[in-house]
């Protein structure tokens, strides 16, 4: 009996992924008001009925997803100053994977368009750009304090490190958007031009 319910939960957690993959890239690539339910149905070949049963709207989806991505950013943030590596190690860590995963993932730079999307829309829900204002300074906080311990080693330059920040995470952000926009075209620049923003 355990066996059947283990596996009737993997089936429900699959067919929401499913569901949350699809709508990310349908969110992505025409937006919240223009994607329907029927859309997604379609791309997953899964009922209108059943993705009701997961989600009761196309809107709840879309908070989901942003309430998902904003908890992976910020969790990877805290793992990585958890880390007993020096401030150096942890910042060439940081532009390696984020660079990276808007490479090798679709859905990673489909990610930041939709976040970008929900931070500047009023036409979006109130709850996603309530789960951004919240959340969006955490993995901020954590790169300045990373910036400002590289400083006392005498590795990171000599300026303001929150406006470092500001100048790092903007930059990811713009290169996810390149690529969302440019896709197979898009080829990453030299991850040491970034870098070099910041280390000495």
């Amino acid at each position: 009996m355990p066996r059947n319910k283990e596996s009737n939960q993997k089936v429900k957690d699959e067919r929401k992924e499913q569901i949350l993959s699809v709508a990310l890239m349908l969110f992505a690539t025409k937006g919240l008001a223009a994607t329907r339910i029927t859309d997604i149905s379609a791309k997953t070949d899964i009922s209108q009925g059943l993705i009701y049963h997961y989600f009761s709207s196309k809107e709840e989806i879309f908070v989901s997803l942003i309430r998902s991505a904003m908890n992976k950013m910020n969790e990877a943030a805290r793992n990585l100053e958890r880390l007993p590596i020096p401030a150096k190690e942890k910042i060439i860590l940081a532009a390696t994977e984020l660079l990276k995963g808007i490479v090798k993932n679709e859905s990673t730079s489909q990610y930041y368009f939709l976040i970008t999307q929900a931070a500047l829309s009023d036409a979006i829900p109130l709850e996603a750009k309530e789960i951004i204002k919240s959340q969006n300074d955490v993995k901020y906080e954590i790169i300045t304090r990373i910036f400002q311990e590289g400083q006392k080693d005498g590795v990171v330059k000599d300026h303001d490190a929150r406006e470092m920040t500001t100048f790092f995470f903007t930059t990811i952000n713009g290169l996810a958007l390149n690529k969302a926009i440019y896709g197979k075209k898009f080829k990453m620049p030299d991850k040491n031009i970034f870098l070099n923003m910041f280390l000495k």
